[in-house]
């Protein structure tokens, strides 16, 4: 498929992502998109981007935070997709299978792995990673990083955070949450990506690190 095939406001969204992503070096929030494509609804901006990933243009990728990267095609061209609808590099395996604990939701501690249900993960996300897991985002914390309520979200155990990574933490050994991860002289801030929200300090010892994020899969 070709950009040609887009609409004019797909178009108008691919061309602010890719000039964004080429000066900033980060994929942009959905606000910013919007505000970049004279926008004032960011519903309407997802709904876009999601076209664009259903159409190949834009893939997730592994890192932090916002994760949508302009697929590596040629010009004007959409990355070459698999049956199931991912975006994959020739030669490498379309899935892995990694386990599935449930929800990140208050009072829902993660499942043991010995629990968990399998799940494909595309390569796109793994990257042949290992220590992978998969949950289900319940809440709309995150939605400037594009993470949206019923989303897939693919998290990796590692022994250090740093600064920035989204993560989810278990809070008093109760709470499960999706947050971004800072830890300065005051204690440990986990801080959503909603204006509606505000970020909380805790006390280190409150806070176990499950995961870091490593990718997104849209679920619907």
């Amino acid at each position: 498929m070709k950009t040609s095939d887009l609409t004019k406001r797909q178009q108008a969204v691919l061309k602010f992502i890719r000039a964004f992503v080429q000066g900033e070096g980060r994929s942009p929030t959905l606000a910013e998109i919007a505000k970049g494509v004279g926008s004032s609804a960011v519903s309407t901006i997802h709904k876009h981007v999601q076209h664009l990933m259903d159409k190949g243009f834009l893939v997730r990728s592994h890192g932090k935070g916002n994760n949508l990267v302009v697929a590596s095609a040629g010009e004007g061209e959409a990355q070459p997709r698999s049956a199931r609808g991912e975006a994959r590099p020739e030669g490498n395996p379309a899935v892995r299978i990694f386990p599935f604990c449930g929800d990140v939701a208050a009072g829902s501690p993660i499942l043991p792995e010995s629990r968990a249900l399998p799940i494909e993960v595309p390569n796109s996300i793994h990257r042949q990673r290992d220590e992978l897991f998969v949950l289900r985002v319940r809440g709309d914390s995150m939605i400037d990083d594009a993470i949206l309520d019923g989303d897939l979200v693919v998290l990796q155990r590692k022994g250090e955070y740093r600064n920035g990574d989204r993560v989810v933490a278990l809070i008093d050994r109760e709470e499960v949450t999706l947050k971004e991860f800072r830890r300065d002289a005051k204690g440990v801030w986990l801080i959503p990506h909603n204006p509606e929200l505000q970020p909380h300090c805790y006390a280190p010892q409150a806070i176990d690190i499950q995961g870091v994020l490593v990718g997104v899969m849209r679920s619907c």
